[in-house]
């Protein structure tokens, strides 16, 4: 297994790879130019575990600048998604795991992510550190 960035050549395996996690209302876009869009985007990169020539398991991490906490970045890490054939193996783990490190190598001070209720994850994201209890998520849709 390979962990690396994703390039616009992988655009196909990570597709399938949003269309397993969304469960939002809203579609997920089957656009080549959105996802470059994202992998062009200043601070963000989108992290891959690449197996047998295949994109498995991926997170979009996001760096911000900020003003305060000495004027240290913050990031996010948006869409975690592992192959549901590869689960329970610790691939996920990997991965979020490399967002952490390239985080923490970028200099960020904290990493925010959101996980929703139902998708029964919370006890994951725990075993590698992250806390329910110092912030609250809020979300406002349009």
């Amino acid at each position: 297994m390979i962990i690396r960035d994703l390039h616009s050549r992988d655009f196909e395996d990570a597709l399938r790879l949003y269309r397993i996690l969304t469960s939002d209302p809203v579609p997920v876009t089957d656009s080549p130019a959105a996802f470059d869009a994202v992998l062009s985007h200043k601070g963000t990169q989108i992290i891959g575990a690449e197996h047998n020539s295949q994109i498995i398991a991926m997170i979009t991490l996001h760096v911000l600048p900020n003003m305060t906490s000495g004027g240290r970045s913050y990031a996010l890490i948006e869409n975690v998604v592992c192959d549901s054939e590869h689960r329970g193996q610790g691939i996920g783990r990997v991965v979020l795991q490399a967002g952490i490190n390239r985080a923490r190598d970028l200099g960020c001070y904290k990493i925010m992510l959101m996980t929703g209720e139902a998708r029964g994850v919370r006890g994951f994201y725990e075993s590698v550190g992250f806390s329910g209890h110092e912030k609250h998520g809020m979300v406002l849709r349009f």
